[in-house]
């Protein structure tokens, strides 16, 4: 950055850290300017910050205080350390890099046994009920831009959600509308250390700053999330009570606090409901609207219990929350299809959820008892719900190991697709979803790359292999 450059950019601080008086400690107030500067693009992407002797004395507060600062901010993501060179404005994030990961995963290559998806594989187990075309085609309104959503299918969510929903096309609109409601650019979104990519992308259009929230084994930590809303002073956060991709089941007493955490805290909830059905031996907690009633926003789908492939999804809120979301709704599509909420309507009057539960559970079970068997050094455990196993892969990188795995003929989803900054890269979500001839040919592709990739030169400590 030219000498110009940065004497404007120190005044700016300078003038900003004034403007706030006294409020907050001198690292907050700091933090708080530095934040909305580069929001702002005061600085360019690549450009030195000051150094910290230098933005002390501007600001008349210790040199420890600057150097914290720094760091909190590097923390958040809006920065980076150079080793011996100074603090730099981070490269913002390509959240459409994020994107094409999930296409690549979503792509079906001919041959493949896909695990990379945690989905319903198909449409099989759902029964299928006799239609009427003209009757699919007439609605009270006539012209089928119902704002909410069908009348019928309306009836059997409320049933399901005891609140006023809004029918999306599938839960990533709605994670998506959401967002639009309660996210701005520059402000900090609380997620869990692994987390649906699908939300991610989302808040990174946004331009939010997404902050990872310490896990204690059971999920974000309470006392963990108290601190961070504290610090980050975040203006939402994306809670799930049925975790994907782990699928652990979280406590209610754990959702519980959270919930209150933030209502205390005024930060919004986005919370995605969309496993929430999908429990073995266990319930996933109600919903934190018990405890945030104002500031949650609940996402949740079909397409978990059903079929992805209807693409009914809905959300709920409270007001004036669900009438914003109902005008983006508009602004984004005028209205979900009537045809496909009637056609998962009749479905759902049908469906055996309960049948579909303990189907997965069965697959679950042989699943893991396989790769038990025939990959004894990985580990996991046993999800509480949800489609997927995340497994842990000794000293491996699970990036090139998906790449391997692909090479043998099966797809993988590696940790780092789920990880905000890029971490997890010994994890892996597989899918127990598909039958039990595609999961048994598929742990036995996993194995093949597995001793291939043993019997290959190890990687260097720390780095990425992505040669195997």
């Amino acid at each position: 950055m030219a000498t110009s450059e940065q004497d404007h950019f120190v005044l700016l601080v300078r003038d900003g850290v004034r403007g706030r008086g006294g409020r907050g400690t001198p690292g907050r107030r700091l933090t708080e300017v530095l934040r909305d500067l580069i929001g702002a693009d005061a600085l360019s992407a690549g450009a030195r910050l000051p150094s910290e002797r230098e933005l002390a004395k501007a600001v008349d507060m210790s040199r420890g205080t600057v150097a914290g600062v720094y760091r909190t901010l590097c923390a958040q993501g809006w920065c980076e350390r150079r080793h011996g060179s100074g603090t730099y404005v981070r490269e913002p994030v390509d959240a459409a890099d994020g994107v094409r990961r999930i296409e690549r995963l979503m792509r079906r290559d001919a041959g493949l046994i896909d695990l990379s998806k945690s989905v319903v594989p198909d449409a099989s187990h759902l029964p299928v009920p006799a239609l009427d075309v003209a009757e699919l085609l007439r609605t009270p309104s006539g012209h089928g831009y119902d704002a909410l959503g069908d009348s019928r299918l309306l009836a059997q969510l409320r049933r399901r959600t005891d609140a006023d929903p809004l029918v999306t096309a599938g839960a990533q609109q709605g994670i998506a509308l959401a967002a639009r409601c309660v996210v701005r650019a520059g402000d900090v979104v609380l997620v869990d250390e692994a987390a649906y990519p699908g939300a991610l992308a989302v808040f990174r259009r946004r331009g939010a700053q997404v902050v990872t929230v310490a896990d204690d084994g059971g999920g974000m930590a309470p006392e963990a999330f108290r601190e961070a809303v504290v610090r980050h002073r975040p203006a939402c956060a994306y809670v799930l009570p049925v975790h994907n991709p782990t699928g652990r089941v979280v406590e209610p007493d754990r959702m519980a606090a959270i919930a209150v955490t933030a209502r205390e805290h005024e930060v919004s909830l986005i919370e995605d409901r969309t496993l929430a059905e999908i429990t073995f031996g266990s319930t996933a907690a109600p919903p934190c609207t018990t405890a945030h009633p104002d500031g949650t926003i609940v996402v949740d789908s079909l397409s978990k219990v059903l079929w992805g492939g209807l693409r009914i999804g809905w959300v709920t809120a409270a007001e004036p929350l669900l009438a914003r979301l109902v005008e983006l709704k508009h602004e984004a599509d005028l209205a979900t299809s009537v045809v496909g909420q009637r056609m998962a309507a009749a479905v759902l009057e049908r469906a055996d959820v309960d049948q579909w539960r303990q189907e997965l559970a069965r697959r679950r079970d042989r699943f893991t008892a396989a790769l038990g068997e025939r990959l004894p050094t990985w580990t996991w455990d046993v999800p509480d719900g949800g489609l997927s196993l995340w497994a842990r892969l000794p000293r491996t990188d699970t990036d090139a190991f998906a790449e391997a795995a692909r090479g043998h003929g099966v797809a993988v989803a590696p940790g780092s697709v789920f990880s905000p900054d890029g971490r997890q890269r010994d994890r892996l979500r597989l899918s127990f979803a598909p039958g039990d001839e595609l999961l048994d040919e598929a742990v036995a592709a996993l194995s093949r790359a597995w001793s291939g990739r043993q019997s290959a030169p190890a990687a260097r400590p720390g780095g990425m292999d992505l040669t195997v």
